[in-house]
């Protein structure tokens, strides 16, 4: 229970139906977070609101120190991403390690046979015992896109009671309880950078330093100067420092060279790109090929494609149109209408 509306009407949905409900919020934060997290989902604060509503639904409610799991798991990955001239997904990782993988161990612990979350997702139970994970029924709140690394054994022991339901519908429900958290608002941000100054917390926390290299063009010609490739991403336009004729943006990041490669809003855009690290959801070994519609972030609609799977768990993604701003580091989620297909990690395009 992250202390948010989500969760807290997750728990009141289980307890109408029947279910024998446990509360557990799992203590994420890193110490020198918490001054800069009070009201989020990894700060005191929201500790306390979950501790509330778990105290008004008359359910346990359990505290679990995940911070130093969290760290190596999620904040480590975070800036090794960075350093290494890709743009991290911290969310999908915590999902897979902590929230669908330290939780269930702790569930185990607990005697319970699943965990449920307040994501707006859906799942289905196959006849043959697998089990799919689809887009939730409200497609602005849909997260199933930061699922889709989640195995069959995660999957299988997990329960979106909000999958149903749109952001309207979960605070009535929390309303109706007279729960706290009805009317709290919600973090679009990271929740361990909660100012969105991701350069800021990697200095501040130690996990990068500033080190001086070259803005160059496509050609090699130096442009200006940086401080580290840690703190930019692809399509980044604005804080280049330099001047030009027309606007340029970041479209490659070398860690080899510690160079910030710029170019015309042109260059950026890219139809064909290897993912790695794939996770299937609907089969152990997926088709030779398919078409679908692949999400290269959060917040795209999809793009029509043509997905070949290869060695080694990497895939060819081809896209029927080009994309702007194809970011090596974020996820790559493939889709057949509603149904979540799998996905993998976008690589850096000089990658077999």
């Amino acid at each position: 229970m992250s202390g948010g509306v989500d969760s807290s009407a997750t728990a009141a949905l289980l307890l109408a139906q029947g279910f024998d409900v446990v509360g557990v919020t799992l203590k994420l934060w890193p110490q020198d977070c918490v001054s800069r997290a009070e009201d989020k989902c990894c700060g005191p604060q929201a500790v306390m609101d979950a501790r509330s509503v778990c105290a008004q639904l008359g359910i346990p409610y359990y505290l679990v120190d995940e911070a130093a799991e969290f760290q190596n798991r999620v904040i480590r990955y975070f800036a090794d991403e960075y350093k290494a001239g890709r743009t991290p997904n911290p969310c999908v990782m915590c999902n897979q390690h902590l929230k669908f993988g330290t939780l269930l161990r702790r569930a185990d612990q607990l005697g319970a046979e699943f965990i449920a979350t307040g994501h707006f997702a859906r799942l289905e139970r196959t006849p043959a015992g697998r089990t799919l994970l689809l887009k939730g029924r409200d497609a602005r709140k849909d997260q199933s896109y930061f699922l889709f690394s989640l195995r069959q054994e995660q999957l299988g022991r997990s329960m979106f009671p909000l999958g149903e339901k749109t952001k309207a519908d979960t605070r009535e429900v929390a309303r109706d309880c007279r729960l706290r958290t009805a009317d709290k608002e919600e973090s679009m941000e990271i929740c361990f950078v909660p100012d969105n100054d991701y350069g800021g917390f990697l200095e501040q926390s130690g996990l990068a330093t500033k080190h001086a290299g070259d803005i160059v063009d496509p050609a090699g010609r130096v442009l200006g100067r940086h401080d580290g490739i840690e703190f930019y991403t692809i399509g980044q336009r604005k804080g280049l420092g330099i001047a030009a004729a027309r606007p340029l943006y970041v479209i490659d990041l070398d860690p080899g060279t510690n160079r910030v490669v710029v170019g015309e809003e042109a260059l950026l855009e890219r139809s064909e790109f290897t993912v790695g690290n794939c996770n299937w959801i609907p089969f152990d070994e997926p088709p030779a090929e398919f078409g679908c519609a692949a999400k290269i972030r959060y917040g795209s609609q999809g793009a029509a494609a043509v997905v070949t799977p290869g060695p080694g768990g990497t895939a060819r993604v081809r896209l029927r149109e080009p994309a702007r701003a194809v970011t090596p580091g974020q996820a790559c989620v493939f889709y057949d209408g509603d149904l979540v297909l799998g996905g993998g990690w976008i690589r850096r395009f000089d990658a077999v």
